[in-house]
């Protein structure tokens, strides 16, 4: 396991690329003249504008100039970035899935922007609209090299608008330069463009990408050269009070509660590229609930943050560590805990700050600091919790980071023993990220401080990857201490040695209905260090995927499991079960046949089946989607999944269904109403979320939220609340 992780590290450090790639840029014009936003280019100041244009096809193909073209233009002056664009259709037949703010691009007709303004090829900031003038805005982190980089969740003020021609529609665009960060005095930004077009069933880009990589990678951009060196901005402060006033009632303890709480936030930037972030009492009532899930594992289940406190440079905070297995920190452990019960329940934040950003052109620094409040009767108690973390940038997109995280309890209580009174955790990890994102991977070592630790209090891992046309070479190896602990994080568990290969090789079929198809095979093994070595797990696993021409998905695959339990499990996850006795290991084989239709269309779905052994039993899984678009007011979708788990007596077989719909109504551009239904005889819950929300001014909100929940095996209710909330943006 040891000469493995030393020859990916040896790797890591050795493999840099210096590629280059042909270059286009264009100048951005400083200006003095007014621009009215109505989405319609006719100001003649935009005649004068450089265009940003020549559009390359990345799919149905990488390698022609795109079918249907467009071409952006910037102008700026003291304050604002203006963006003028013109993009080509076939129609007027446009997709458009919702007239929410920071909607889902792909399958639907829109254009985004990418900016690097600290041209380092890691991060960069991107704002979109639609054909309607519909926005959206997002965080690009980690290079793009995958999904985990890439959010929409955070929220700034900026102004679009397009106009629908029967040929092609316009956007003009006014985004303050207070809404980015950048280094004073700069005059180039790197720059690129992405556009889904779902008439021509093509995706196009500004800068020429491959296929076999993201579309909103940052390694393939050009530059935009403003005329006139940027200033200082003056960024202002902006406050967001809120006044939320919320009845519930606990069916369960039959406690009923009515609360009125008033709270906020403050953003203060420092300099142009530091944010500090203020929060006082905050409140997440208006935050979607979570998407409740069949767990068939014996591991907690990771689900992504929701909170917009935590998005802005989250991965400096996030990205240490091995994102499956060791990640040290977690930010829904801070206000999320559980009870006695082991239920989930919210942790009150009392408040805290959050600064983050650039210290230099190549150093970024995190720091969090968050109070949550005790909770008595759940033996909860009150924590300080603190990150603190640095990121330095080396060779041309490759970081070294550092991290400390300190959770601490500074108050005695009963219910808590004091191996639980505080657990710090530092460590460095290298991240791998060549210049023509042919390589990546990372390199890290971590240690956990707590009371009473034996010594056993390691996390150390590596990965690299190979990521060429026809190639995907995958490697990893990862080392858990069992002693190794953090509180702040996400550990699916300890004690554990484990190796992780993948090789995928990946065809281009030249015509045909096939777009590209690939066959894998991916063998992970894991040992127990504690059990002098025993082999706990492993999994081999093969499959062959293919994707069509028209987005339509189709993928095969079949494996073979191996798992020794060390504890009594039940698989099925349902109260009152016989579980499987420990000490034993079960070798099992499955096959799986997946479908997803094409997703551009008014009614689309997906399924995916799974049938073969499970432990000593068998299972059949069947999971399935279907979503239903009634443009642009009304989008429905609806999830079942169902499993059926059949094991010999006396353990206790089952049939698990989760049944979720959901509706979203788009009455206007500012008014939105959201329900959502979820069905778990897993969970024993029948619940109902429904949210209406008014956008009354820029990131301004009027929230009526209505949560129900009903135990599934008794009828009977479980927990009820209604809650009106007020958000108010105000730039100071």
């Amino acid at each position: 396991m040891h000469r493995i992780i030393y020859v990916i590290i040896f790797l890591l450090f050795t493999f840099r690329s210096f590629a280059q790639f042909p270059n286009k840029s264009f100048v951005v014009k400083h200006i003095s003249e007014s621009i009215v936003l109505d989405g319609v280019l006719d100001e003649p100041i935009w005649e004068t504008a450089e265009s940003a244009h020549g559009f390359w096809e990345y799919f149905p193909y990488d390698s022609i100039q795109a079918r249907q073209q467009s071409d952006i233009k910037m102008l700026y002056d003291d304050k604002n970035l203006y963006v003028g664009i013109r993009v080509n259709a076939e129609g007027r037949n446009y997709a458009i899935q919702t007239l929410q703010r920071d909607f889902r691009a792909g399958n639907s007709d829109n254009i985004s922007l990418l900016f690097d303004t600290f041209n380092d090829g890691n991060n960069a900031f991107l704002f979109g609209i639609n054909p309607y003038g519909v926005q959206r805005e997002g965080l690009v982190s980690g290079g793009g090299l995958d999904l985990r980089g890439f959010t929409i969740s955070w929220d700034v003020k900026w102004k679009g608008e397009s106009k629908i021609y029967e040929d092609h529609y316009t956007s003009e665009l006014i985004i303050p330069l207070t809404s980015f960060k950048f280094k004073e005095g700069v005059t180039k930004w790197r720059f690129n463009s992405y556009r889904f077009d779902t008439q021509s069933n093509e995706t196009s880009t500004w800068m020429k990408i491959p296929q076999n990589q993201n579309v909103f990678g940052l390694t393939f951009m050009g530059d935009m050269i403003f005329e006139k060196p940027l200033g200082k901005s003056r960024t202002p402060l902006a406050l967001i009070p809120y006044v939320n006033a919320l009845s519930e009632k606990d069916f369960e303890s039959s406690e009923a509660n009515n609360n009125f709480k008033v709270g906020g936030d403050a953003k203060i930037s420092i300099g142009n590229s530091m944010n500090l972030d203020v929060t006082i009492n905050p409140d997440f009532s208006q935050v979607e609930v979570d998407d409740q899930i069949t767990n068939l594992t014996r591991f907690e289940v990771s689900l992504p943050e929701k909170r917009q406190f935590f998005v802005d440079n989250s991965d400096l905070f996030a990205s240490f560590g091995d994102p499956r297995d060791g990640t040290p920190f977690f930010s829904r452990r801070i206000g999320i805990a559980s009870d006695t019960a082991g239920n989930t329940i919210e942790n009150k934040i009392l408040g805290g700050v959050r600064l983050s950003g650039k210290v230099n052109s190549k150093l970024r620094l995190g720091f969090l600091n968050l109070q949550t409040a005790e909770d008595i009767d759940n033996e909860i108690p009150s924590n300080n919790n603190t990150m603190l973390s640095l990121q330095q940038q080396v060779f041309s997109r490759s970081n070294i980071g550092l991290f400390f995280i300190n959770r601490e309890s500074f108050k005695d209580y009963d219910f808590l023993s004091s191996s639980d009174k505080y657990n710090r955790v530092a460590g460095i990890d290298y991240n791998l990220i060549s210049e023509d994102n042919l390589w990546n991977g990372k390199a890290y070592l971590h240690k956990s401080f707590q009371p009473e630790g034996d010594g056993k209090d390691l996390s150390a891992g590596a990965t690299v990857e190979y990521n060429s046309r026809k190639f995907n070479l995958r490697a990893k190896g990862v080392y858990l201490g069992e002693d190794f602990r953090s509180d702040l994080g996400y550990i699916r568990r300890t004690d554990i040695v484990k190796t992780f290969t993948s090789f995928q090789r990946v065809f281009w079929p030249v015509g045909g209905f096939i777009q590209t198809h690939s066959f894998e095979f991916a063998p992970v093994f894991i040992w127990s260090p504690a059990s002098d070595f025993l082999n706990t797990d492993y999994t081999l696993r093969g499959g062959w995927e293919a994707k069509f021409r028209d987005q339509s998905e189709i993928k095969l695959g079949v494996r073979r499991d191996y798992t020794y339990l060390f504890d009594t499990f039940d698989p099925t996850g349902t109260d009152g079960a016989v579980p499987l006795p420990a000490d034993v290991g079960y070798t099992y084989n499955s096959a799986e046949l997946g479908y997803q239709s094409d997703r551009r269309k008014i009614f689309a779905f997906e399924a995916t089946s799974n049938l073969g052994q499970f432990y000593n039993g068998d299972k059949f899984s069947l999971q399935g989607m279907m979503t239903l678009r009634f443009q642009p007011k009304a989008f429905l979708s609806l999830i079942v999944n169902y499993d059926q788990i059949n094991l010999p007596e006396p353990y206790s077989s089952a049939e698990i269904w989760l049944v979720s719909p959901k509706i979203d109504i788009t009455f206007t551009k500012s008014v939105f109403w959201s329900t959502l239904i979820q069905y778990s005889n897993q969970r024993d819950n029948f619940g109902v979320n429904s949210r209406l929300q008014w956008r009354f001014a820029p990131l301004s909100d009027l929230f009526l939220v209505y949560n129900d929940n009903y135990f599934v095996s008794q009828i009977a209710p479980r927990y009820r609340s209604i809650n009106l909330k007020l958000t108010y943006w105000l730039n100071i």
